[in-house]
């Protein structure tokens, strides 16, 4: 049998065809997708040919991007037992090892041997069907759409950022950008109860979503001066938690600034290979931690419990929904209108 897909032969542009529908095997569902949304990575592979160190080569062509996705189980393989045909599920993207030291030990985020979807060789999943091992799709409650179940995979990132800060109901938080992992990280710090959260950025219509979506209040840093902002409103005193999502050399150093003393950093957006000039007079002045983020781990069942409490409401990230047949509009939109198209997700069917 076969199924639609849409890939991409060259930069910038994306082709709809026919590839073989995939079966299959045991301990493996075969899922119908309903939605999947669209990433900066998908968007950088798109427009660039790579995303960081990972670049789409003449091997990987024609190749498939999407990487979130959530649908309904229509054929199970031998051996599945936790799942059944009509489930509607939230995959989680990355396959581990299983036997690293990483995966031995709970950090399965960091194995070194992870087959990703849509992080070549690895092809996506902009397609009608994916075949994916069981205990990697997560079924959605009765009140959790799978349009939601889609936007799992981005607010994992925010959850695990507010996981990594260890943030709690006594926090005051700072979220340096308002991309769709910025926004995702606010999301996760309100469902926390943070005491106030303060967005910083440059675009004002991204500042009024963050507002929208229960930011405290915002800074456009195009008109102050982000640092100095944040001492007045603290008294000089920084903020508890730091959140870094826009990867900009500039924010990152501002960091080091804007941090409370015994406060908290966690470096979420993905920085550009470059070294990046950074204070650590500052951060050891205030005996300061800085962490990190790559992906997530054990997220899953954290996010859509929060989306099924309706402690997250992550549709409201969502602002642009396109037809799977419009999908080179939705990508040449995410690229050419950066300023409104927060998140774009695609309709499959």
């Amino acid at each position: 049998m076969k199924m639609k897909a849409a890939y991409m032969k060259e930069t910038n542009k994306m082709e709809i065809g026919e590839i073989d529908r995939p079966v299959p095997k045991a301990g493996q569902v075969l899922v119908q997708l309903d939605y999947v949304g669209i990433c900066g990575s998908d968007v950088h592979y798109f427009h660039h040919g790579r995303c960081g160190s990972y670049v789409v080569t003449e091997e990987c062509k024609p190749f498939v991007l999407g990487h979130e996705c959530a649908g309904t189980i229509v054929e199970i393989g031998e051996g599945v037992k936790t799942l059944q045909l009509g489930d509607r599920v939230a995959i989680e993207p990355g396959i581990t090892c299983g036997t690293c030291e990483f995966c031995r030990s709970g950090r399965y985020n960091l194995c070194p041997d992870v087959v990703f979807l849509a992080t070549p060789p690895v092809q996506g999943c902009n397609q009608e069907y994916l075949v994916f091992p069981e205990h990697l799709c997560f079924k959605l409650p009765e009140n959790v759409s799978t349009m939601e179940g889609a936007l799992v995979e981005p607010l994992s990132v925010g959850v695990h950022a507010a996981n990594q800060g260890e943030v709690t109901g006594q926090d005051e938080v700072l979220i340096l950008g308002t991309g769709c992992i910025g926004l995702c990280t606010l999301l996760a710090c309100k469902g926390k109860h943070v005491k106030s959260i303060t967005v910083v950025d440059v675009v004002e219509s991204r500042l009024q979503k963050a507002m929208e979506l229960g930011a405290t209040r915002t800074i456009n840093a195009s008109e102050k001066d982000a640092v100095e902002e944040v001492r007045r409103l603290t008294n000089g005193m920084g903020i508890d938690k730091v959140f870094e999502t826009a990867g900009s050399p500039f924010t990152i150093s501002q960091t080091a600034h804007l941090v409370k003393r015994g406060g908290v950093i966690v470096l979420v957006g993905i920085a550009a290979t470059e070294e990046i000039s950074f204070n650590f007079a500052q951060i050891m002045d205030k005996e300061a931690t800085i962490k990190s983020v790559f992906r997530y781990r054990d997220t899953y069942p954290q996010a859509i419990q929060a989306i099924s409490k309706g402690e997250i409401d992550v549709k409201k990230i969502v602002s642009h929904e396109f037809s799977f047949d419009q999908i080179q509009k939705a990508y040449e939109s995410a690229i050419q209108d950066k300023e409104h198209v927060i998140k774009a997700i695609i309709k499959m069917h």
